[in-house]
């Protein structure tokens, strides 16, 4: 091979090589990776793609995939009943707070409540597992929330304290108070109460329990499994909170409640 013929030779593999090195530059920007940085593996060996965040509730398995059960109707049916609720008190927050200049803060809180009531019938529509069952009840209870922050704000009244929801029934919204109560048969003890059932169990009533259809028969919600999703969604981020540390843990826990939170482990855990 003459010298010529040497340096063409050259000059066409240093080409070369800038071709593929500069393909590969485009590829990492065009994937949103940087070509400096090695990609990380996954299970299959091939380039990692991000997944988006789920939403609360959702879990993924070891191959970056969400898992789940499929929705429950008792779970379906007690979010349906659940939103029909907070729209009836949405539109009882409108004749209550008539007549009063809201704020910059309790509009933007009314802004909360509404957009929580159409995030959560939009998906109900959608949902097709029970962690999604999760997803839209913890929207409700937020805008539950943001319900009675407003007619604090329109009334001049303190801002209520963020707790957990009524032990009762979470549609009642946020607990005020915890009260002294025994389940029938059971020890007394503290649980978070709305105002109404406070009040009711202050002049010796029976506090307005959530019941739901089992078989033939009604039992309150906190002793039926199949309401564990929609259960979870209400009371899962306030499991840390005293009021509900009392209730799951030690001797005056709520047996079915615990088992329902997924805090009991006996073999058969919801």
């Amino acid at each position: 091979m003459t010298m010529i013929g040497l340096m063409i030779m050259i000059v066409f593999m240093t080409m070369f090589f800038s071709a593929m090195a500069d393909g590969r530059q485009r590829r990492g920007r065009k994937s949103g990776h940087h070509p400096g940085l090695p990609v990380p593996p996954t299970p299959l060996g091939g380039p990692q793609h991000v997944a988006a965040p789920l939403p609360y509730g959702f879990t993924r398995t070891a191959w970056g995939l969400p898992t789940d059960v499929p929705l429950s109707r008792a779970s379906s049916e007690a979010i349906e009943s659940d939103i029909t609720s907070f729209g009836i008190e949405l539109r009882e927050l409108d004749f209550d707070v008539v007549g009063y200049e809201l704020t910059d803060d309790a509009r933007g809180d009314y802004t909360t409540a509404l957009d929580a009531y159409e995030k959560a019938k939009v998906s109900l529509r959608g949902a097709r597992a029970d962690s999604e069952a999760t997803h839209i009840t913890h929207i409700l209870e937020e805008g539950r929330y943001a319900v009675a922050r407003v007619r604090a704000r329109a009334l001049g009244k303190p801002l209520p304290m963020k707790r957990p929801p009524c032990f009762f029934d979470p549609a009642h919204g946020p607990s005020v108070q915890d009260v002294d109560w025994a389940p029938p048969g059971g020890a007394v003890r503290a649980v978070p109460a709305c105002a109404v059932d406070a009040a009711r169990i202050g002049l010796g009533a029976d506090p307005q329990i959530r019941m739901v259809n089992a078989g033939q028969a009604a039992i309150p919600y906190w002793e039926d499994r199949n309401h564990a999703a929609w259960a979870r969604g209400y009371y899962g981020p306030w499991m840390q909170d005293p009021s509900m540390r009392r209730m799951t843990q030690g001797t005056l826990m709520i047996g079915g409640f615990s088992q329902l939170m997924g805090l009991m482990d006996d073999g058969t855990r919801p």
